[in-house]
């Protein structure tokens, strides 16, 4: 699992460790969001109390902020990509030789590709990085 960051991104992770004083491994921007995935036992700490931490994070970024706890294989990836596409609802993912297939409704079709196919490439550079999946469709 090779996960890419640039020096936005370690600017991110860095004001998100000494915010919540967590370490952050990874975080990724997906529709207009910086996701900040972090182990499991400490998403609640992360979010702070009445949402505190999460609320400065986004204040001081500029953008919208979520906190998603890192998955653990593939069993996952449901709940995984549920958590980053929140609001947006789909009925389910299968998993193919390397390609995620993402079953959703005509309007949560449309939010999950994008316009310009965005949130789609967005979303398969995700799953690369997390399940080694090559391509994501949606149908």
């Amino acid at each position: 699992m090779i996960k890419v960051l640039d020096m936005k991104f370690i600017r991110y992770a860095n004001i998100f460790g000494n915010i919540t004083k967590i370490r952050c491994n990874h975080c990724f921007e997906y529709n207009n969001a910086i996701i900040f995935v972090i182990p499991r036992m400490f998403v609640m700490k992360a979010i702070g109390k009445d949402n505190q931490n999460l609320e400065t994070l986004s204040r001081i970024i500029g953008k919208r902020v979520k906190i998603v706890a890192l998955p653990h294989g593939v069993e996952d990836i449901e709940n995984f990509v549920s958590m980053i596409t929140r609001p947006v609802r789909f009925k389910g993912i299968e998993i193919i030789g390397g390609e995620a297939i993402i079953s959703a409704g005509s309007q949560s079709k449309a939010s999950l590709i994008g316009k310009n196919k965005i949130r789609l490439n967005e979303m398969e550079n995700i799953l690369g990085q997390y399940f080694d999946v090559k391509k994501v469709r949606i149908k």
